[in-house]
């Protein structure tokens, strides 16, 4: 688990499912929201700090999505990818990695072909059960309920970068 998480360099995340628990709901107007997890939303800005890039590969068009990803800082953002491969190998050829140097969360058929190339692939814990034999981590949360953050935190502790990012809190300076 060390020797994977030092090696992360970029968080690739699935949406529904994963930052969500999956369900879409429409208004009356046929606008769409979705929930997102303010704690998975802070796991990421700390793993941003530690110098950890984070991107969203999905397979849905929304700009719901868009709006959490700006909020979040993500720049690394392809919606509407129905083969998630393509961007994700547009992704890592950009940003010079290779997949080693990758973790990406996932819960459904459609991520397989990543999780099956990444350094460090998860599945959340209500995942589908044909993806799980396929990952090295499964979340004991599920998504949309702390999957996310309880993976952030992994690979901070894992890679002993926890301590630097989180000291301001615990040394008084939280203001920063």
């Amino acid at each position: 688990m060390q020797a994977r998480c030092r090696k992360i360099r970029l968080l690739l995340l699935d949406v529904d499912g994963v930052m969500t628990d999956g369900r879409i709901i429409y208004d009356n107007n046929g606008l769409e929201s979705k929930a997102f997890n303010v704690k998975d939303g802070h796991g990421l800005k700390l793993l941003q700090r530690a110098g950890v890039r984070v991107g969203i590969i999905t397979g849905r068009q929304s700009q719901v999505v868009r709006r959490r990803a700006d909020e979040l800082g993500i720049e690394i953002v392809r919606q509407g990818a129905k083969n998630k491969i393509v961007p994700y190998r547009e992704v890592l050829s950009q940003l010079g990695l290779d997949d080693s140097e990758v973790a990406y969360i996932g819960d459904d058929l459609v991520d397989l072909p990543i999780l099956r190339r990444v350094g460090f692939a998860v599945a959340v814990g209500d995942a589908v059960g044909e993806i799980k034999p396929f990952v090295h981590y499964v979340t004991r949360a599920d998504g949309g309920r702390g999957a996310v953050r309880e993976v952030c935190d992994l690979i901070l502790k894992n890679s002993n970068r926890w301590d630097d990012v989180t000291k301001r809190y615990f040394c008084g300076s939280a203001e920063e």
